[in-house]
């Protein structure tokens, strides 16, 4: 019996199953609240909830998460210095240091400029005390990676603290999307090391003795130790987790997978049981990168997103996370006395809402300076959550002098106010939670906008199900390849409400019907999705299991690592250069060059796929080479280039045989 054990932690809830792969059956499963301040609490708890009295002979354990993805969304990490060789930004970099210095190469993978050494140390030197990680991207490094070596050895020597290099993490071209990737691994290195040490605790306390493995963003595995490595392939990892295990469950072929968690809700179209794979990168949190990932469509709307007022009493959603009132007021009772007392209505607030309130998750690091009143905030807040209103109070301050957004986004301390998950509670539709506080919640909120409590909730409720069809919509419509942002058109959007929310009074009446249906994965989906499928006239599954269905896709997952080596002329006549991850390469025979390419890419390919934990794989080869024909004679090609690219492919370590049941997805041919 195959035994495999998957988590998914994800921004609110942490997932667990227990799969025999053997029979495909599902053993056990549940759920628990994870618990920021400390994975290895949510972690514990969730096992402890499967009851799962054999867990010695679990084989191995599969983690999904959506940590990384809601990490970028919402702009945390770690602070990360950033070197630039041989070029200035070209946009906006998710940094605050950076340094751009001599360097780089041509497309030939010769060095546009030499390194200046003194010029680097300093700027290496001046990172000192102020960063947790670096970052180095130099131009066109995917044609020679020599700078981005030398500068790293650097960087381990003077600092010692972790380092990624641009050429490491992609092969592709775009000098701004790999120096956003780079950036973006390093910020997430410490958030998915606690993961996997919290993970590893837990494992050993209660004696289960088996590889972890981590699935990446195109529903495939990694190590744990390449996932330490390179964090940025756990972006939409919990999403792909989603789509492999949505897509078991059901069953269904052809469909809109809609994944809603806490912090985000995550969109996939399947065709033929398998998403689509952006070779181009993912993108997420408004940042593109290089990661290669199944093509899924991200929103900040989720069970725990921001509600909120905005100037003009409208009612806002997201995409901010934060925790609901409901959840923190169960073990802290006292925020329901203390927003008993709230601003006047009349008092306009800037940065807060009147619902707010925060607590302390952790101590702020050596690295980060606070300013006189954050401390003040910190002290306070270590006796336990507080209200917007008692801080202000407490620190005889205005509320719109009191901007803690900063504490939140260093993750110091959490936001608490009312979420979707709240008003749920206080419709009585779900009561795990303290009911009374959300219904608090949404009390204060519908007075300073003037209506009762019950047309509150009625508006919120028709906020969140049209926003979650404007996903699906804005999905389709991306899908379709169409560079259209359908909020961004009024008339767009005018016929659109007019189809979500038609008027008693309106002369005519417009509609949208999707053709394929909807698979709702996620614990909230079958409170909002109904409504959704009803207005978008289309049908609904929600299958069994559908609240840990990432988790089931945890634990069915498969290895594939990808080498890519390209072979092109060099500067002289009869010459080539072969530009692969690790090196360039200079030959005088064109086959002498695609042979070195292939035999060195199987080799480097194997070790990636045994890095990554495969011990059976197999090597798949697509070599192609491309000639440019003649003005005047077909016969008369020039040579381009040789796109030559090596997968191996093959089971996780545990698998003991191999099953060729449609029980793992196959992503190869995505």
């Amino acid at each position: 019996m195959s035994l495999v054990l998957g988590i998914d932690t994800g921004g609110t809830y942490t997932d667990g199953v227990v799969v025999d792969l053997e029979n495909r059956d599902i053993l056990s499963k549940a759920k628990a609240l994870t618990t920021r301040e400390d994975l290895s609490i949510g972690i514990r708890n969730c096992i402890n909830n499967l009851k799962f009295e054999k867990v010695k002979d679990i084989s191995a354990v599969s983690l999904s998460t959506t940590l990384a993805t809601n990490a970028i969304v919402e702009g945390r990490g770690c602070e990360v210095g950033l070197l630039m060789l041989g070029h200035e930004p070209v946009g906006t970099l998710p940094v605050e240091h950076f340094s751009v210095l001599p360097g780089g190469h041509d497309i030939k993978g010769q060095a546009r400029e030499e390194l200046d050494l003194e010029k680097t140390r300093r700027a290496i030197e001046e990172l000192k005390g102020k960063v947790d990680a670096v970052a180095i991207s130099g131009y066109l490094s995917v044609r020679n990676p020599e700078h981005e070596l030398i500068v790293m050895k650097m960087v381990r020597d003077i600092l010692g603290v972790p380092v990624v290099c641009a050429h490491q993490l992609t092969t592709s071209l775009g000098f701004n999307e790999r120096t956003v990737t780079a950036v973006l691994n390093a910020k997430l290195i410490p958030i998915i090391d606690e993961l996997l040490q919290s993970v590893r605790t837990v494992l050993q306390e209660k004696g289960i003795e088996a590889p972890i493995m981590v699935v990446k963003g195109d529903g495939c595995m990694m190590s744990e130790a390449l996932a330490r490595e390179k964090p940025i392939e756990t972006i939409l990892s919990g999403p792909a987790s989603s789509i492999i295990g949505g897509t078991f469950l059901t069953d269904t072929p052809d469909a809109l997978v809609l994944d809603m968690g806490g912090t985000t809700t995550d969109i996939a179209i399947l065709e033929n049981g398998v998403p689509f794979i952006n070779q181009e990168g993912a993108s997420v949190g408004g940042w593109l990168t290089r990661v290669q990932a199944a093509q899924i469509y991200t929103y900040g709307l989720g069970g725990d997103s921001y509600i909120q007022l905005d100037m003009e009493w409208k009612i806002q959603v997201g995409p901010q996370r934060v925790w609901p009132l409901s959840v923190v007021a169960q073990q802290y009772p006292h925020l329901l006395d203390e927003l008993g007392i709230n601003f006047e209505k009349s008092y306009v607030l800037l940065f807060a809402q009147a619902t707010d309130c925060f607590m302390l998750l952790k101590q702020p690091s050596a690295a980060e300076t606070l300013t006189e009143m954050e401390e003040r905030v910190i002290e306070v807040l270590q006796e336990g959550p507080h209200s917007l209103y008692y801080l202000t109070q407490r620190l005889d301050t205005e509320a719109n002098f009191l901007d803690l957004q900063r504490l939140v986004n260093l993750g110091v301390i959490a936001r608490i106010s009312v979420t979707p998950t709240d008003i749920l509670h206080a419709k009585g539709i779900y009561t795990q939670w303290n009911r009374e506080a959300a219904i608090k919640g949404v009390e204060i909120l519908a007075q300073r906008m003037g209506v009762s409590s019950d047309v509150f909730i009625e508006l919120a409720v028709e906020k969140i199900v049209n926003e979650l069809c404007y996903t699906c919509l804005q999905s389709l419509v991306s899908y379709e390849g169409q560079d259209i942002r359908l909020k961004d058109d009024p008339a767009v959007m005018y016929l659109i409400d007019k189809a979500l929310s038609p008027a008693d009074d309106q002369k005519f009446d417009s509609s949208y019907k999707l053709k394929m249906p909807i698979i709702g994965i996620g614990a909230p989906v079958s409170s909002w999705l109904p409504e959704v499928a009803a207005k978008l006239n289309t049908e609904l599954l929600i299958p069994k299991h559908a609240e840990v269905a990432n988790a089931v896709g945890a634990a069915t997952g498969k290895i594939m690592e990808t080498v890519k080596v390209l072979v092109k002329p060099g500067e002289k006549d009869g010459t080539y250069l072969v530009h692969a991850p690790w090196e360039r390469k200079y030959f005088e025979d064109l086959q002498e060059a695609i042979d070195y390419a292939l035999e060195n890419g199987k080799k480097h390919a194997s070790m990636a796929a045994q890095k990554a934990g495969a011990k059976d794989f197999e090597l798949v080869v697509n070599h192609e080479d491309v000639y440019a024909t003649g003005a005047l004679d077909d016969e008369d090609k020039v040579y381009i280039e040789s796109r030559i690219e090596i997968t191996a492919v093959g089971r996780p370590e545990w698998h003991r045989e191999e099953k060729k049941e449609k029980f793992f997805v196959d992503l190869a041919n995505c």
